[in-house]
């Protein structure tokens, strides 16, 4: 299933996040690791601290896993909704953003 999701990023976790992105943390997580790196370089920021981004998803509960394993260190009020297809998402790179965030 394809779902739109939203959520809210916390500045002083951005640095943390993208290391784990980058470090092969999550790329290396089975079932959905190679998933979650994908969405995040293809996620937008869409409002004040807000990032919208599209994922595909077989769980019962929307991205349950994803949450409990990655989401929910690092991001806040996820909110998922199920769509027909992808659709295009306007706003600033989100990858960038974390990348430029992240530099020491």
């Amino acid at each position: 299933m394809e779902y739109r999701v939203r959520a809210k990023f916390v500045l002083n976790m951005l640095p943390a996040f993208y290391e784990a992105l980058v470090d092969g943390t999550v790329a290396n997580q089975k079932p959905d690791g190679a998933e979650i790196v994908s969405s995040m370089k293809q996620a937008r920021i869409t409002g004040q601290n807000t990032i919208e981004w599209f994922e595909t998803c077989y769980c019962p509960s929307p991205l349950k896993h994803e949450r409990e394993t990655v989401y929910d260190k690092y991001l806040a009020s996820i909110e998922t909704d199920l769509v027909e297809e992808c659709g295009e998402i306007e706003g600033e790179s989100f990858w960038s953003f974390l990348e430029n965030h992240s530099k020491t």
